[in-house]
């Protein structure tokens, strides 16, 4: 009964700027999920065929609901929308719950990218200022920062696309980046075994044949195989300044005092202006606002300005409301680009 009061309260405060509050289908056809998150996904979704043997799944994120009510209704106009229900994705973790309640609100279908940013970190603020929580920090990052860095950097184009494709999943785009450094496009333990293979082999006989091929031969295949970062050094740097960028925290209005002087030093023209990030004024005592590099990397749909509310609850920060700018999710999704911007609430922390 407390949570609901309360999700009726957030959606009151939602709904005072503007939100028109909409419903929902509970179940989405899998291959909108699967064209946006890859096949590799299926394992979190609860799936199954109706009569005609259409694939369908359980909501893993009311986001994604939204974008597709948005497009099958053919809408062509600005609409400010909200909701609030439960999204259903499997877990790893034992301890998180595999059902998600949350309360969204969105803008899509404008062009005025600026101005509807700002409106959505104002919401989001607004419910933070009305909420039990004290203590907070809002972090905001943006994903076309990223993307800008990596289209700067001196590394072959296959590179970039991974790197931008993989940057939501941390632990492999890390493997992708050690990978980087020496320029391998094979595993790294393979990488390993030709390296011995190559050392063992360059003390025997060069001449000594082998299905068809002199050592000689194989070696020089083997030396462009595992591409040794002496030959290649700028796999290695380009390595060090990405890693270095996404360790990048400060507080938000120091932020291009501290991105202009690290860009600069890696000789990468990029200039970040004082009025990039979308923020009003901060008359929250108990709110510190940073910027962070890597925030929000754990969602693959952002495109843009990304940013998290996060609440202290008995000594640890949590996620509390999370957001950003997602214009590619309705190509990703099959359909026309359509402008699109949006807040989570964590409903979930007042269990």
């Amino acid at each position: 009964m407390k949570s609901k009061k309360l999700s009726e309260k957030i959606l009151r405060s939602i709904k005072s700027r503007g939100f028109k509050v909409i419903e929902l289908d509970p179940v989405i056809e899998t291959k909108h999920i699967l064209q946006r998150s890859g096949e590799n996904f299926k394992k979190f979704l609860f799936s199954f065929y109706d009569l005609n043997g259409k694939e369908l799944c359980l909501r893993p994120d009311l986001t994604v609901s939204s974008v597709l009510r948005f497009i099958q209704n053919k809408a062509n106009r600005k609409e400010k929308v909200c909701y609030s229900g439960e999204a259903f994705r499997k877990t790893y973790q034992k301890k998180d719950s595999f059902i998600k309640n949350q309360i969204g609100f969105e803008i899509l279908g404008s062009n005025n990218r600026q101005k509807d940013d700002k409106a959505i970190i104002d919401t989001s603020l607004n419910i933070l200022r009305n909420s039990p929580f004290k203590k907070s920090v809002l972090k905001i990052g943006n994903v076309e920062l990223f993307n800008l860095l990596i289209e700067k950097l001196d590394i072959p184009t296959r590179w970039r696309n991974r790197l931008k494709r993989h940057y939501w999943n941390e632990s492999y785009f890390n493997e992708l980046l050690k990978r980087l450094e020496t320029n391998s496009d094979i595993d790294p333990v393979f990488v390993e075994i030709d390296k011995s293979r190559f050392l063992k082999m360059r003390k025997d006989n060069q001449n000594k044949i082998v299905a068809g091929r002199s050592y000689h031969e194989i070696l020089d295949r083997f030396d462009m195989k595992i591409k040794d970062p002496r030959k290649t050094p700028t796999g290695k740097s380009n390595s060090k300044i990405i890693k270095e960028f996404l360790k990048i925290k400060c507080p938000l209005e120091k932020a291009p005092k501290v991105l202009n002087p690290f860009f600069k030093k890696n000789k990468i023209n990029i200039i970040v202006e004082k009025g990039f990030f979308p923020l009003s004024k901060n008359n929250n005592k108990n709110l510190r606002i940073e910027f962070s590099a890597a925030n929000g990397r754990e969602v693959e749909f952002y495109s843009s300005m990304i940013f998290s509310v996060e609440v202290k609850i008995r000594s640890k920060f949590r996620n509390f409301i999370s957001g950003g700018r997602y214009d590619q999710l309705t190509t990703n999704l099959g359909f026309r680009k359509v402008s699109a911007v949006g807040a989570a609430v964590n409903m979930n922390l007042y269990d």
